[in-house]
């Protein structure tokens, strides 16, 4: 084991990208943080991982409220203080809505999940990784983070926001050894969400979503690059998704 350590906030289904994140830095040697909304899920996860002979500890985590992300922080300096490597920002609610019959409960919990949560893990991220002078930060944007489109406004708002919060951050905590980077999930992911959706599966055919382990492998080569060629922003997509 490295003595690292890596938080993923965002677990869920273990066919869903927050999970293979943790299997994929578990795999690493990193002690992975797996850290969702869902207890019995995210032990599944971080048993998995000890399963195979790695190290991973699940904590149920609210991103919106605040004491649950401190409480998470605190779990990580608790396994090895000063060791933090490695964060990732993965929650989001992707949820269609009429804009004219919208509540505006509806369109406040997407900003604070996928917005709001992410300042809140990336503050806390900063805090422990400034003054170490090093570590990495990974945001899952989307095509939302970039562009609006019904029925999506609420999530396209929230998205843009955290790109937003990703890229000040970047321009502040770079230059103090912090790589912050924001990845644009531009299509479907090959993963339990969608498998709901059987016919737009079909329509997109051989490779026409994102495989969950090719994006997890690209968010371990962000961690790995040299900081004089960081990249702070990606898309990935399918070959064939139009864009």
């Amino acid at each position: 084991m490295s003595g690292r350590v890596a938080v993923v906030v965002g677990v869920g289904a273990e066919a869903g990208l927050g999970a293979r994140l943790c299997v994929r830095f578990g795999r690493e040697g990193l002690h992975v943080l797996v850290a969702g909304r869902t207890a019995d899920r995210i032990e599944r996860v971080a048993a998995s991982i000890r399963g195979a002979g790695g190290a991973a500890t699940a904590v149920p985590t609210d991103t919106t409220r605040e004491a649950d992300v401190l409480r998470l922080f605190e779990a990580a300096d608790a396994i090895a203080p000063g060791a933090l490597a490695l964060v990732a920002f993965n929650a989001g609610n992707n949820q269609m809505h009429d804009f004219t019959t919208m509540e505006a409960s509806f369109f406040e919990n997407a900003w604070r999940v996928a917005c709001f949560g992410g300042f809140l893990v990336g503050r806390e991220a900063a805090r422990r990784m400034g003054p170490q002078g090093e570590g990495t930060i990974l945001f899952t944007g989307a095509s939302a983070s970039l562009r609006g489109r019904p029925p999506f406004a609420a999530f396209a708002a929230a998205k843009a926001g955290l790109r937003a919060v990703a890229q000040s951050m970047a321009r502040e905590f770079g230059p103090k050894g912090v790589h912050v980077a924001h990845v644009v999930i531009d299509g479907g992911i090959a993963g339990e969400r969608l498998q709901r959706f059987a016919e737009f599966v079909r329509a997109k055919g051989e490779d026409g979503l994102l495989d969950l382990d090719s994006i997890a492998d690209t968010y371990w080569m962000l961690h790995r690059q040299h900081r004089t060629t960081w990249t702070h922003e990606l898309d990935l997509r399918p070959f064939k998704e139009p864009f």
